[in-house]
C-alpha cells in the first residue's frame, strides 16, 4: 500500500513526521513524498524534503495532508484545490492533521461529513466551508475514509487510532510503545478544546 504524504511550503513538519513514524513501522507501507510539481518543499521548521510530483504517484493508496501556516494561501489557490480533491477521490484513505483538513474542507469532500481541526485555528478552519460538520471537542474524527485530527501532535493519535482500525488495537498499542509515546487512544479526550 502506497502512503503519499503531500507536502507544501510551510507545512508544520510534525504534521507529517509524527504519521511517518507510525506509518514507517507498517512492513506492507511504502512511503512517498509528493508534493504538486515534485522538487524540494521546505516545511515552517525550515526543513527541506525531496518530494515526487503527486501525478507519478499511484493515488489509490493513503493520501495524508499535514497543516501548518502554508494552509493558508492554498485555500484560495484552485488549481492546487482541484488537484487536492482529483488524489483525495482516488485515495483509500485520507488522513489530514491540524490544519490540514482546511485544505481537505475547501475541496468539498467533507460536505456534510464529521471532522476537526486545530483547535487554535477552528475558527479560522470553520469559515473555510461551514458546510462540514466542525467538531470542537475531538482529538481526531473519522467519518468514512476520512481522518482528521486536532493540532500538530495530534496526528500521532489519531495515525494510531487509524492503524488500530486497520489491524487492531494491539498493533498500534505496540507502535506506541515502540516509539515510547503515551497514545490517547480516546479520540473523545481533546483536553485543547475550548471550555464552554
Amino acid at each position: 500500500m502506497d502512503i503519499n504524504i503531500l507536502l507544501f511550503p510551510d507545512f508544520e513538519t510534525l504534521d507529517a513526521f509524527g504519521p511517518v513514524e507510525v506509518l514507517g513501522r507498517i512492513s506492507d507501507y511504502a512511503l512517498h513524498f509528493v508534493s504538486m510539481d515534485g522538487g524540494t518543499v521546505t516545511s515552517r521548521q525550515k526543513t527541506p524534503i525531496m518530494t515526487k510530483p503527486i501525478d507519478h504517484t499511484n493515488a489509490s493508496g493513503i493520501l495524508l495532508i499535514p497543516g501548518g501556516q502554508g494552509t493558508r494561501p492554498l485555500v484560495h489557490d484552485e488549481d492546487f484545490i482541484e488537484k487536492l480533491k482529483h488524489a483525495a477521490e482516488q485515495a483509500t484513505n485520507c488522513l489530514t492533521v491540524c490544519t490540514g483538513s482546511a485544505l481537505l474542507a475547501r475541496t468539498g469532500l467533507l460536505d456534510g461529513r464529521k471532522a476537526t481541526s486545530n483547535k487554535i485555528a477552528f475558527d479560522w478552519v470553520k469559515n473555510v466551508n461551514p458546510a462540514v460538520h466542525w467538531v470542537e471537542r475531538a482529538r481526531w474524527v473519522t467519518d468514512g475514509k476520512y481522518y482528521t485530527s486536532s493540532g500538530v501532535s495530534a496526528g500521532i493519535d489519531m495515525t494510531l487510532g487509524f492503524i488500530a482500525d486497520q489491524f487492531g488495537s494491539d498493533q498500534a498499542s505496540d507502535i506506541a510503545h515502540g516509539i515510547e509515546y503515551v497514545w490517547n487512544n480516546d479520540k473523545s479526550n481533546d483536553p485543547f478544546a475550548s471550555k464552554k
